[in-house]
């Protein structure tokens, strides 16, 4: 498998890396299996973090065996030193190891304090961490970082949708080594052409992407783009502008970092309901199951929190309300297509 070094790291890690947040969502046998055929398969590379409730846990119980032979990144809000240095520990228990390869503060709103960043200087002389990074989807703070020159790396939202801004950024990570993590590589469902998504990241030979994988054949598919790299040809540049088609502005990206709801609104899928309708597999949304989860739509309190901890800046309760309808009139017409 071909292999990148993670900026000024040490690290070489597999252009082909795993996104272990979908797990968290499947049983234990099922991780197993997947996370021991991607190690199987030459992937080296697996990112997680505490906030995933059982994916530590789950790559832990797969992988401790191989400790010696896998790079593992995870990562710890920044509420306080002691919060970090909690998160910290569990973390190492979880994944049944005594060091993580890369530490990364997950998506804080500023740069941290000198408590925090005490914790994690500690930690790193101790041997418990190798290297500092940061995960963001602010542009904002995603340059503050790089410029504060304290990250050995650094995770952002990057992949086909991507526009001049983020690609400011690889390049100046680039230029200053640090070593650039691209998540929502397949824009947290909404890419649904994997070749496509493999085509636009291999055009950066620095970047690494991680592929959130929670499915055999998920995991089949993106190791047989490894061993077959699509090529980026006018056909194929077609494809990736088709993809974009629909997905320009404001619109949800999935990232989940605005729940939970107060009312129990799956707000990280419904906010995004009609494109997932567009792009996806339709029948698993209309569905009963669904058809309730959208109507919880109707209890919202207006409370403001979800908009408040969008990292996007949308108006999500508005938002909301937008795909209720428009879930509406989908639902109604698909379920009159197939009578």
């Amino acid at each position: 498998m071909r292999k990148v070094r993670l900026g000024r790291t040490d690290l070489w890690v597999t252009k082909t890396s795993f996104g272990a947040l979908p797990i968290q969502r499947i049983p234990e046998s099922e991780s197993t299996k997947i996370l021991r055929r991607a190690y199987e398969a030459g992937i080296n590379f697996f990112d997680t973090a505490q906030f995933y409730t059982d994916s530590e846990a789950k790559i832990g119980a797969a992988l401790s065996d191989v400790r010696d032979k896998i790079v593992i990144a995870t990562k710890s809000a920044t509420d306080s030193a002691e919060f970090v240095q909690k998160n910290l520990e569990n973390s190492l228990r979880m994944m049944k190891t005594d060091y993580i390869d890369i530490y990364q503060l997950h998506n804080p709103a500023t740069l941290p304090n000198d408590d925090v960043w005490e914790v994690l200087i500690r930690a790193k002389e101790q041997g418990k961490i190798r290297y500092i990074g940061m995960t963001n989807h602010r542009i904002k703070i995603a340059w503050e970082a790089i410029e504060s020159g304290l990250f050995d790396t650094l995770q952002f939202p990057f992949c086909l949708l991507s526009g001049e801004p983020e690609r400011e950024i690889v390049s100046e990570c680039e230029k200053r080594d640090i070593g650039f993590i691209a998540m929502k590589a397949m824009s947290g469902g909404l890419i649904n052409n994997a070749s496509a998504a493999v085509a636009f990241l291999n055009q950066y030979p620095t970047v690494v992407p991680i592929y959130g994988i929670q499915k055999m054949e998920e995991l089949e598919e993106f190791l047989l783009l490894e061993e077959h790299p699509p090529v980026l040809d006018d056909t194929m540049k077609a494809e990736i502008e088709r993809q974009k088609e629909g997905l320009s502005g404001d619109f949800c990206r999935g990232c989940g970092y605005c729940m939970p709801c107060p009312v129990g609104i799956e707000i990280n899928q419904a906010a995004r309901m009609s494109l997932m309708l567009g792009r996806a597999p339709y029948q698993g949304f209309v569905t009963k199951e669904w058809r309730e989860k959208m109507d919880l739509i109707q209890n919202c309190i207006e409370c403001g929190q979800c908009k408040a901890k969008c990292p996007y800046g949308l108006d999500t309760p508005n938002l909301l309300k937008r795909e209720l309808e428009r879930y509406d009139k989908l639902y109604a017409q698909l379920h009159t297509e197939e009578e």
